[in-house]
């Protein structure tokens, strides 16, 4: 790719850019704005607007231009040609932070109206979903620069446990910083600093990590042309890679009952019930069954075949939803929400590893991005049914249904032969896949 050689230091030096805790703390600060940002940011709006459906409107209209900006993230990430990997994340990163800095100073000179909360927050859409496309295909390419034996299985793990942390945490803290400062938007400047942060961190990676490896040769044609052509390289690879294919349609699924769980079916249950706070109690129980299932497959990842874990986790998965389907007593489907993280923590674990192992480099960005626009615009195939159903059948009626799909789900993929023969943990540490002719 013509990235020129550096020096890099002493070998103490070399050996902390290539240590994955520097793209952890990368990602996890990414992360922990994100959700700092999640918390603070609704409040702002129904304090500005006074308008519920302003902060819907907010949400919908951001969650479609990250779906959109999806579609051509990988691409940014994998045809960078004087750049890499990881100034793509350093770049996307400060310019993250100097949008979400920018909503005070709006606030401070004219005042926060919709039409700057809409603005602003595609544009923090737009930039935040190739700096997370970035980070993490710089994770395996950490890998390969010092590869051992399960590694890519136990940093996955890794990443997992620390998603499930800041899931809790990064609300939480959001939710402390207004109630100390009130729905303020100097608030955000909380994560304006976080995304600067990890955009710093990035930057000290050891430059290797950036580089793309199999690259893609410049076509004939116009810029327009070329960009069509590699963005549906990518989904023909996606669709003709059964394994790849799988895991993102599995993934797809989980997330979208996942999200019509939280957002409709657990919010109308307990306030139907006059308990409206275990709906907040359900969501933590989620979170937190994921952080201990994240945590046993990081513990026991070398010592458990992959097989045995997707076993585990569908067939939890499958019987979590089943019983929060049922509906049965509020502390059920409170146990039943944790059994459901608990068991779908290693199942994303696994998918994540099998996809980067199946996948080339020179597609990694691409077909990461194909699958991030899958997985963003997944929860919009079910909340509206489902939020339908409950209000002309009754909320039985919608957990039948969610259950369903989940169990449903599950059944077809502990059956698919794709997800038959998982390989074992560190098999492919070091290997790429071969990159696809008509990559080349």
């Amino acid at each position: 790719m013509g990235v020129p050689p550096q020096h890099e230091g002493p070998r103490p030096v070399r050996a902390l850019r290539r240590s994955p805790a520097l793209w952890l703390t990368a990602y996890g600060l990414t992360l922990l704005g994100g959700g700092i940002m999640a918390a603070v940011l609704p409040l702002l709006v129904l304090q500005r607007t006074g308008d519920v459906l302003a902060a819907g409107v907010l949400a919908t209209v951001t969650t479609t231009a990250s779906a959109l900006t999806g579609l051509v993230s990988g691409l940014v990430v994998d045809r960078v040609d004087r750049v890499d990997r990881r100034l793509v994340t350093v770049v996307a990163g400060v310019l993250g932070a100097a949008v979400v800095a920018a909503l005070p100073v709006v606030d401070a000179l004219w005042g926060l109206g919709m039409t700057a909360f809409l603005v602003l927050g595609v544009l923090v859409a737009v930039v935040r979903v190739p700096a997370m496309t970035a980070q993490e295909v710089l994770l395996p390419a950490l890998v390969r620069l010092d590869p051992r034996p399960g590694r890519l299985d136990r940093l996955v793990a890794l990443r997992e446990n620390l998603a499930n942390v800041l899931l809790l945490a990064g609300p939480a803290v959001g939710g402390l910083l207004v109630a100390f400062a009130g729905p303020a938007s100097t608030v955000l400047v909380v994560t304006a600093a976080t995304s600067l942060l990890a955009a710093l961190t990035a930057a000290l990676l050891d430059p290797r990590a950036g580089r793309v490896e199999g690259v893609l040769r410049t076509a004939p044609g116009g810029a327009v042309r070329r960009a069509v052509r590699d963005l549906a390289e990518s989904w023909v690879f996606l669709a003709g890679q059964r394994l790849v294919l799988g895991a993102t349609l599995v993934s797809a699924v989980l997330v979208a009952v996942i999200a019509a769980l939280q957002t409709t079916l657990m919010p109308a249950y307990f306030t139907a019930l006059e308990l409206p706070a275990l709906a907040g109690l359900t969501l933590s129980a989620l979170a937190a069954g994921g952080l201990a299932g994240s945590v046993l497959y990081a513990a026991l990842v070398n010592r458990v075949r992959r097989r045995t874990w997707f076993v585990f986790g569908m067939l939890g998965f499958g019987v979590g939803f089943a019983l929060v389907g049922s509906l049965a007593s509020p502390w059920l489907v409170l146990g039943a929400a944790a059994l459901v993280g608990f068991t779908n923590a290693p199942v994303g674990a696994v998918l994540g590893v099998l996809t980067i192992e199946a996948t080339p480099d020179a597609l990694r960005g691409r077909v990461l991005g194909a699958q991030n626009t899958l997985l963003l615009a997944a929860p919009a195939l079910t909340a509206a049914p489902v939020a339908a159903l409950a209000s002309t059948s009754g909320l039985g009626a919608a957990g039948i249904a969610l259950a369903a799909v989940a169990v449903g789900t599950a059944l077809v993929a502990l059956a698919a032969p794709a997800f038959r023969d998982l390989g074992e943990p560190g098999a492919a540490d070091a290997a790429a896949p071969p990159v696809p002719a008509g990559a080349r």
